[in-house]
Parts: structure tokens; sequence; C-alpha cells
């Protein structure tokens, strides 16, 4: 199989990376491949026996256990970083398919309220912490664009982000902020999300998309170290998802 990291080496050479969600799937791929990129890292994730493996790995600056739907803590954690940071992912979040007719009203605003609420915590906190040029990187997804049976709270998120992003990158400027935007991509959470049914789902995949595989978290770590390192990029999102949306369902 290819290689399908960034492949320049050195090129977050001095650069601070600061991975919210950083012990599992995206955000541990992510990490890796700023390291191997030349960059250093601060690791943020909720699982603490999950993050002292990666700290293994990786020998981050510095670590720490929070959830980060808890939007006081990481505000404050962002704000006590010491020194500037040059970019900020943040993978942490997973969608709620909860059908319609047992939907909790409560638990539909909780769920969408969060998820905004901790992208605008990280937004606020990087206004003073993250260095001109530099990029908050949110991930997100493409599922929720078409209408289907417990999608709604999904949908309403996967609508809001783009519009959280574009008007973001405008407030905060010149920092740069950018969303990414991922079909399925096989992780652990997919794995917890299909259970038995994981398998199947992969064969469908390699059968049924355009590129013939399934995207996995390499894919979209290196699609975030390009917007990165590409100081051009703000206000905008960026599809990765093999061709899935191409299909008709």
């Amino acid at each position: 199989m290819a290689d399908r990291s960034s492949g320049a080496h050195g090129e977050l050479a001095g650069q601070t990376v600061v991975v919210v969600g950083g012990s599992a799937g995206i955000g541990l791929e992510t990490a890796r491949q700023v390291r191997a990129a030349g960059g250093d890292l601060v690791l943020a994730a909720r699982n603490a026996e999950r993050l002292r493996r990666a700290v293994d790995e990786l020998h981050p600056l510095s670590t720490a256990v929070l959830d980060a739907r808890d939007t006081a803590h990481l505000e404050r954690f962002l704000g006590e970083l010491p020194g500037r940071a040059d970019h900020v992912l943040v993978t942490a979040g997973s969608p709620s398919y909860t059908p319609f007719g047992e939907l909790d009203p409560a638990d539909a605003a909780r769920d969408f309220g969060e998820r905004m609420a901790m992208l605008l915590a990280v937004a606020r906190a990087a206004r003073e912490k993250v260095r001109p040029g530099g990029t908050l990187v949110f991930i997100g997804g493409t599922g929720g664009r078409r209408p289907a049976p417990g999608m709604a709270v999904v949908g309403a998120v996967t609508a809001a982000l783009p519009a959280l992003t574009a008007n973001l990158a405008l407030e905060i400027a010149p920092v740069r902020v950018n969303l990414i935007a991922a079909g399925f991509v096989d992780t652990p959470l997919s794995a917890a999300l299909l259970g038995d049914q994981l398998e199947a789902r992969r064969e469908e995949l390699r059968n049924s998309l355009p590129i013939r595989r399934v995207v996995g978290p390499a894919d979209v770590a290196a699609l975030a170290l390009h917007i990165m390192v590409n100081d051009a990029l703000t206000g905008a999102t960026y599809d990765i998802d093999g061709g899935q949306q191409l299909l008709a369902r």
C-alpha cells in the first residue's frame, strides 16, 4: 500500500501543533505525521490510558486529560499553554444518530450546542495563543448532507460547521480557520458505531467508491498537514470521502 502521509519531512520543523482528541483515530494519526514532519506536539484527550500510550510513542511537549465538551476547561487548557502554538487540530466529538421517534429535544440541543460551544471556545483562546498565519483545523463530516432517518441532529451540525468556519476565519484573522469534512473513515470510532457490521461496510466501500479503497486516518491526517503548511488556506471546507458523495443511494 502506498504511503499516504504528507511525505514532506521537516516542513513543520520548529512548529508546535496542539491536537485535541489526539489519542486515537484521526487525531493520533495526525500527531504521528506532525512528528514525522519535524513538529512538536501538545496532546489533549479524554481517555487517560490511550493518552499515556500516545505519549510513549510520540513524546509530546505536554499533555492534558480533558473532556473537550467542558468548554471552560478546554479554554483554560489552551490559554495556559506556554508560549504560542502554530496550529490546533480539534477532532473531539462524535455524531449522534438517534431516530426521530426516540429523540429527546433536550439531548439534541445539548449535542448540537456542545459541538458549537467547543469550537467557539477553541477559537476564542486561539486569538491569543495561535500565531498569525497558523490555523485551527476542525474535523467534521459529510454524512449529514443527505437527509435520512436518524440524521436530524447530524445534518444540522454538518450544515452549521462550514458557516461557523467561514465566519471565524474573518473574526480571528490573521489566524486561519479551516474545516475537514470526512466521509466514512476506518477508525476505532467507526468500529464502535458499526460493531459486527464493520467488515461488511468496508467491503461495500471497496467495491463502490471511485477510489476502490476505504479512506483511513492517514488520508485525513495528510490533508490536515497540508492545510497547516499552506498559509493561503482559510475559511474553507475540504471534503475527503473517496468520492462517496458522488454515488447514488
